[in-house]
């Protein structure tokens, strides 16, 4: 069995996407429908910067739904390949569980730029900027990472964001509390607490405004049934209702990304092949989670050629 997975916001590098659409007319036509949505030239500034520009959370989190979804448009256009039959389920880390949807028909190319936009536009006004934090715990399973964040909470909001793998886990929440965490780690047995260069602190309470957005935008939006079944990160488990699909992208926004447990659990389904397309970030996670599954990274045209060679 084989899972397609779509990875998330940090992702992104200027000069992304260029090679795809230099090489292929089906990426091309990708980044101007996504350019069209959002009535912008993302395209532009995910080939030529500013990074500041690029790493703004309103134009990353389509940069890297585009890039991804480039990445499999190459692949159905010009091998042939169809997701249905060659996948048995789809997944992504964050706002990948965004493109997962999109690449298993669950929302057209334009609902997923234009609800990604809105997202990442959410997110970053959900709390002002310099009162929120985030920092990745290296050496921490999720049980050190939780007693922690509970010892530096102190009545902020201090919990675990992304639970990535056996060793990292993300915790996000008031300033204060994050910059104690990070000062607490050696006390819990924890290797290092780097704070992350981010512009809002993500999958916490504090999120609650941004889930508001997205719940009345998610409303109105036309989501169909996947045509594979799509592993939900507060879940870690495969839903394909839309209704379900609806609810659970709105708690996305303030809860936990659990993907570790998903992996583990496609894993214990019968996945023992990952294909990460558009990012090489996931790939080294899935690995820590199961170390004798088959990982692979489609990124390249080279890499589509040996991919559709061998699919």
């Amino acid at each position: 069995m084989r899972a397609f997975l779509f990875p998330g916001q940090g992702s992104q590098s200027v000069g992304m996407g260029k090679a795809l659409a230099d090489a292929s007319t089906a990426a091309r036509e990708l980044f101007q429908e996504v350019d069209d949505a959002l009535s912008q030239n993302l395209f532009r500034i995910m080939v030529e910067g500013p990074e500041s520009d690029l790493t703004l959370t309103e134009n990353a989190q389509p940069a890297i739904m585009a890039n991804a979804l480039a990445t499999l448009r190459v692949m159905q256009r010009e091998g042939g390949f169809s997701l249905a039959d060659k996948g048995d389920y789809v997944a992504g880390h964050s706002l990948g569980e965004y493109s997962a949807l999109c690449a298993a028909e669950a929302f057209d190319i334009a609902t997923a730029a234009k609800l990604l936009k809105l997202r990442g536009r959410a997110m970053q006004a959900a709390v002002p900027v310099g009162e929120g934090a985030m920092a990745a715990l290296l050496g921490a399973d999720i049980e050190k990472a939780q007693a922690l964040a509970d010892a530096a909470a102190q009545g902020e909001v201090c919990t675990v964001a992304n639970d990535n793998d056996p060793t990292q886990v993300v915790i996000s929440g008031h300033k204060g509390a994050i910059e104690r965490a990070v000062a607490l780690v050696k006390d819990h047995g924890i290797k290092r607490g780097v704070l992350l260069p981010v512009s809002a602190p993500f999958h916490c309470p504090l999120m609650q405004p941004a889930a508001e957005v997205m719940e009345e935008a998610l409303s109105k939006a036309v989501i169909h049934a996947p045509l594979l079944p799509v592993y939900a990160n507060v879940l870690a488990a495969p839903i394909a209702d839309p209704a379900e699909i609806r609810a659970r992208l709105v708690e996305q926004v303030t809860g936990r990304v659990r993907w570790r447990e998903s992996v583990a659990a496609m894993w214990d389904a019968g996945v023992s092949e990952f294909v990460e397309l558009g990012g090489k970030v996931l790939g080294p996670m899935v690995k820590r989670i199961a170390p004798d599954a088959t990982v692979r990274s489609i990124v390249t045209m080279d890499d589509i050629e040996a991919a559709l060679a061998e699919f």
